[in-house]
């Protein structure tokens, strides 16, 4: 999406810099969840890629999400406790 030379590398590199961005690893638990997520949405097929998004964003937690597969993530809900709440996309 971004060539390694352009403004939007550049910019993604500073912001990566001043600590915008952080590497989260999924644990047993959260690899499991993933998997009942992608047979919970097994009508609408999830990859693993967007089940760990949304375990990432239930345990974390996040609000919001960076995506360009808006049509699959307006589909898609998070746990909050024992509510299920959609993201906000962010485009």
């Amino acid at each position: 999406m971004l060539g390694p030379a352009g403004r939007g590398a550049r910019n993604l590199r500073s912001f990566v810099q001043r600590g915008g961005l952080s590497v989260w690893f999924m644990d047993t638990s959260g690899i499991q969840r993933a998997f009942e997520l992608m047979e919970q949405y097994a009508d609408h097929p999830m990859d693993l890629a967007d089940a760990s998004l949304l375990v990432a964003a239930e345990t974390l937690p996040a609000y919001s999400i960076f995506t360009v597969d808006r049509q699959d993530f307006a589909t898609y809900r998070v746990r909050r406790g024992h509510r299920l709440e959609s993201l906000q996309m962010l485009f």
